[in-house]
């Protein structure tokens, strides 16, 4: 018995969408660590710019980091 969506013999196969997708962790620590980020780059963009930070956006990498590594936490103890 065959299943019926399968996708032997169909050319291209490497193109259909769940077989060829590979999303390395980090890429999801990634995906989870940037709405962190835009949430707190939110919350602390007066604050970050208003010139008591000597680089805002080194300041401003520094959390996206930090978001990052959260997000790589989050997935290590799921």
């Amino acid at each position: 018995m065959t299943f019926p969506l399968s996708s032997a013999g169909v050319p291209l196969q490497d193109l259909i969408f769940g077989a060829s997708i590979y999303l390395p962790p980090v890429f999801k620590a990634v995906l989870l660590g940037f709405p962190l980020w835009l949430l707190v780059h939110r919350l602390l963009r007066d604050w970050l710019y208003a010139g008591e930070i000597w680089h805002p956006t080194l300041m401003d990498l520094s959390l996206f980091v930090l978001s990052v590594c959260l997000g790589m936490a989050l997935l290590t103890a799921w």
